[in-house]
């Protein structure tokens, strides 16, 4: 038996679905002339959904994230602390995790994606805490400064 410990690289994947029944809510509301929930997360443009599968649960030590930006821009990646379906239920503010992840290129180090590295590290570490309790893990990403959901490639490493 090996003493090394494996890599698990997880890939967040955009959730086409889910976006588009989150834009459908903030529409009914508009069409309707209706306020969303007190504390109701509504979908802005920018965001887009994406979803982490857990193909392990336990024993995950989270090593680093890997973030590739095709073109220069800023994607926030925000977790949601509840096993959270918005085709049932809405999505509520208290539900956003802090800290987020913020990953950007600028024009000038188009090989560079730069992070705060802190938040980075502490989102990272309360992925292992709700991998321990769920399958899947869904996030609202937005994007400014150009990016699109095409644009961005984001997996988490993990120590297993």
């Amino acid at each position: 038996m090996s003493s090394e410990e494996a890599e698990l690289e997880l890939h967040l994947v955009q959730d086409v679905q889910l976006t588009e029944v989150m834009r459908i809510r903030v529409t009914t509301l508009q069409q309707k002339n209706e306020k969303p929930q007190d504390g109701e997360k509504l979908l802005q443009d920018n965001e887009f959904v994406f979803r982490l599968d857990f193909s392990h649960q336990h024993g995950l030590r989270f090593q680093n994230w890997k973030v590739i930006l095709d073109q220069p821009g800023k994607a926030t990646i925000i977790g949601t602390s509840q096993h959270w379906t918005p085709d049932l239920t809405n999505l509520m503010r208290r539900q956003l995790l802090d800290p987020v992840g913020v990953f950007w290129k600028k024009p000038d180090a188009p090989d560079v994606v730069d992070c705060n590295e802190a938040d980075a590290l502490e989102f990272g570490e309360r992925l292992v805490e709700l991998a321990k309790i769920r399958k899947v893990m869904y996030f609202l990403v937005a994007f400014s400064d150009g990016l699109e959901p095409a644009h961005l490639k984001c997996s988490v490493i993990f120590k297993i």
